[in-house]
């Protein structure tokens, strides 16, 4: 399914109602969701047009969480107008410097944006947590239970679905009872995400997107996110300098590196039900060409000695031949 990039019909109007009228709207991208994204063009000045349309998206938890971001003195998009009966945003625009893309033409700039990050996410477990809904049992068994609904049936797999919930069982205590604070989690923080915003700054120039669905929850998340990253290799030797990073400014005490290994098994299995999803049901093949970096990450975090009962259940149930093999092949066998 191709998402159509011609400009929602109520977006005219809408910007004439917030002084844009008459501007330019270029397509700049979808997502993984009904989103859409417009860039806005009238002379000198440039914005970003959100298309969240109801009843399949709210922008309400977007904008307040970029309400939370900017009084914590972090860069979300500046709110220009909304239109929330149409599902319209009028944001700031950040450029088009990706740290992704950015990344890709500047190598040796890798340390210091990834030590920059983690001192953003450090900043942010320091504030006081959002008023969002806590990432619980239930929304970690919700999300675990992608990989078994989708991923599983697409390969042909029958498997140990009670066994797969006790395994789970066993291990995500770790998470649930550490000395951790319980902290805002963006919960898609990754390079794809971060925008390098000109004329701010190194300190100040990290700008944040893609944030609606934050949680309260344990501070290892985002950076299991931004570090174990589904679409841009980070090596073992990066993502470690950086977890200690993180743990010389949080000091998060005792387990962070359990509940790390933990939550980075949690979203890849997640991730992989959800890719296989975008595939199966949405038509969008593209995300299958992540699914092997996804099984090397969920490897790296189930060699950890915390993981036992789920790195046993992963062995019985999907083993190393069946991981290696493309679900749209063996849909087509």
């Amino acid at each position: 399914m191709a998402v159509s990039m011609i400009p929602p019909h109520a977006a005219p109007a809408f910007l004439s109602s917030v002084g844009w009228g008459g501007a330019e709207i270029v397509p700049l991208a979808g997502d993984a969701s009904f989103r859409r994204y417009f860039r806005v063009e009238d002379r000198t000045r440039r914005a970003v047009l959100m298309d969240a349309p109801p009843p399949h998206e709210d922008p309400r938890p977007f904008l307040k969480i970029a309400r939370y971001l900017s009084e914590n003195k972090l860069a979300a998009p500046e709110i220009y107008g909304q239109d929330l009966d149409h599902g319209l945003v009028l944001l700031e625009d950040f450029g088009d410097a990706r740290v992704r893309d950015w990344l890709d033409e500047h190598p040796a700039d890798e340390q210091s944006i990834y030590a920059r990050a983690v001192a953003l996410l450090a900043d942010l477990h320091k504030a006081p947590a959002a008023a969002a809904p806590p990432y619980d049992r239930a929304a970690y068994n919700r999300e675990l239970d992608l990989l078994t609904e989708w991923y599983c049936p697409a390969m042909g797999l029958h498997a140990d679905l009670p066994g797969y919930r006790a395994a789970w069982d066993a291990v995500l205590p770790i998470v649930e009872h550490d000395k951790a604070p319980r902290v805002t989690v963006l919960r898609d923080y990754h390079a794809e995400n971060i925008m390098l915003i000109e004329g701010r700054p190194e300190s100040h120039n990290l700008g944040l997107l893609d944030f609606q669905d934050a949680l309260i929850g344990h501070p290892a998340y985002d950076l299991v996110s931004l570090l174990q990253d589904a679409r841009r290799d980070v090596s073992p030797e990066l993502e470690a300098a950086m977890l200690a990073h993180y743990k010389a400014l949080a000091q998060p005490g005792e387990g962070f590196d359990a509940a790390y290994a933990v939550l980075g098994a949690q979203r890849n299995a997640k991730i992989i039900g959800i890719f296989t999803r975008l595939w199966k049901r949405d038509g969008k093949p593209r995300y299958l060409s992540f699914l092997p970096r996804m099984w090397g990450l969920l490897e790296r975090d189930l060699a950890h000695p915390a993981l036992a009962p789920v790195r046993e259940w992963f062995a019985r149930n999907i083993p190393a031949e069946v991981r290696a093999r493309s679900p749209e092949k063996q849909a087509a066998a």
